[in-house]
Formats: structure tokens, C-alpha cells, sequence
């Protein structure tokens, strides 16, 4: 599943060719996750004035309104002058002044949105209860240390539901807590002060390497270039089950939570 640096270097690949563009068209394909929420025909004529990124949604602001895009389970979008005839996983297609912009979704659990501004209840209801985001300047240490202290689930799980930060999906959960040096399943409460700086930290360290990196690229992901990612090959211990410790030489270890794979060292990270 594309994670907040794959959405965030999807973005970074096409959004300065698509500011200022016009809509000249949209074309639907088979339904997403949700429907667009307005007629194509409306968006026609609107201006791109830019595209931000909230956790895992980018949004496209127009002159009038906001599209809100997201990538699913195996998503991407492709910006080009001109795109060859729509597949049978190409869902949709926002034709421009300046390009294309493509979503190809095999599985279909991707969302494109269209709502009247970012605090519409069309958009609200995806983002009003997103986290704090961890690249930003808003990801306050007081209130993250406050946040796990509340909390009795296993620290990997209250990563990984994105209400207090967003976007720290399964690759970047178990490389922060190796950073941090936490085991993945300590209990949030238990979580002191100092772990919790060195989480802050080590959260917003991962993902900016992520984010140089290209994102990662287990399966299919690309961004709009077509190019894949590579932090994956300097993952410390995500993937590297029985694998020795890149600092200790201990067999790094593989324990299942909440469906999915956590890896961790069981000597750098024994509490």
C-alpha cells in the first residue's frame, strides 16, 4: 500500500507541471471506493491551483472546490502530455492544458472526490480525523508523548491507526521503533519521555529518508514519472527476518500484529 512518502513523492513528481492548468475534461472508468461526488462536466473550465498532501490524500485545489485523491492498495497516478488509451485498471483521467493525470488502480480501493472546500462534509469526513502530520511543524512533541501515554494498545498499533500521527505505515513503523530502540510491542503507557523524544525523532528522520529515496517499492508502486523507490534496500530491519542485526548482528526477529509483519531486534530493542 502506497504510505505517506510514496503519496508525498507522487506529489512532489507532478505537482509544479500541473499548477495553472486548466480542466478541459474528465473521463470515468469503473467505480472506485467512493463516488467523485458531482458531475465531470463541472469540473471543466476549472484552474489547478495547486496540490497539497494530508497523510495519505492529495488534494487538488481548484479555483472552485478541491479534488481529494487517494491511492489505495495499489494505486498510482501518471502525469504525461499525452497518455496512451485507457486499461482496464485506468479509473481516472483529469485531461488538462498541460497533461494528463492518470489513476491506474487494479484493485479499485482508490478514491477520487471532488468537495466544495476542505472543510465540506464530503471532504471532512476523510480528514477531520487524521493525526498530526510528521513532516510538518505541527507534530508537537508534548502532545505525541501525552497521545501514546493515553493509550494501552501496543505502540506498532497506535503508529499504525493514524489518529494521533499520520501516515506511518508498516515499513516506516518498524524502522522508527528500531530507531527509537522501542520494541513494537510495548504498550503506549508505558512509553517514557526520553523513548518518546527519540520516536519524535526518529518518525520524522524515516520518513524524510523515505521521502529522498523515491518512497518504497515492494510491488508496484511508481510515482508519476514511472520511477520506483528504493528506501526499502537500506531497511534496517523491515524484510530482514533471520537476517543478522545491521548493528548488533542479532537475528532479526518477525512477530505478527494486527495482520500485519513487524520486525524488529530483539537486542536493540528490548523494551
Amino acid at each position: 500500500m502506497p504510505e505517506l512518502p510514496e503519496v508525498e513523492v507522487t506529489r512532489l513528481s507532478f505537482a509544479d507541471r500541473i499548477t495553472g492548468a486548466r480542466v478541459e475534461g474528465v473521463r470515468l472508468g469503473k467505480p472506485l471506493r467512493w463516488p467523485l461526488g458531482c458531475d465531470p462536466a463541472e469540473l471543466v473550465g476549472r484552474a489547478v491551483r495547486g496540490v497539497r498532501r494530508r497523510g495519505k490524500y492529495l488534494l487538488l485545489d481548484l479555483d472552485r472546490g478541491v479534488l481529494l485523491l487517494h491511492l489505495g492498495m495499489s494505486g498510482s497516478l501518471s502525469f504525461a502530455a499525452r497518455q496512451a488509451p485507457a486499461g482496464v485498471h485506468d479509473h481516472f483521467d483529469l485531461a488538462t492544458s498541460h497533461g494528463v493525470l492518470r489513476l491506474h488502480d487494479p484493485r479499485r480501493f482508490g478514491a477520487v472526490v471532488y468537495a466544495d472546500g476542505e472543510t465540506a462534509p464530503a471532504a471532512a469526513r476523510l480528514l477531520d480525523k487524521l493525526g498530526m502530520e510528521p513532516l510538518g511543524p505541527d507534530f508537537d512533541l508534548p502532545a505525541f508523548h501525552a497521545g501514546l501515554r493515553q493509550r494501552q494498545a501496543a505502540i506498532k498499533q497506535i503508529l499504525l491507526a493514524g489518529d494521533l500521527v499520520v501516515g506511518v505505515g508498516n515499513i516506516y513503523a518498524c524502522e522508527a521503533l528500531f530507531l527509537a530502540r522501542i520494541r513494537p510491542t510495548v504498550r503506549g503507557a508505558r512509553v517514557s519521555k526520553p523513548q518518546s523524544m527519540r520516536l519524535h525523532g526518529a518518525i520524522r528522520d524515516v520518513l524524510a529518508r523515505a521521502v529522498q529515496k523515491g518512497g518504497s517499492t515492494l510491488r508496484d508502486f511508481s510515482n508519476a514519472h514511472g520511477e520506483r523507490g528504493y528506501f526499502q534496500l537500506e531497511a534496517m530491519v523491515y524484510g530482514r527476518a533471520g537476517e543478522p542485526c545491521r548493528v548488533c548482528g542479532t537475528p532479526v526477529r518477525w512477530v505478527r500484529q494486527g495482520q500485519r509483519s513487524t520486525y524488529f531486534c530483539p537486542t536493540c530493542q528490548k523494551h
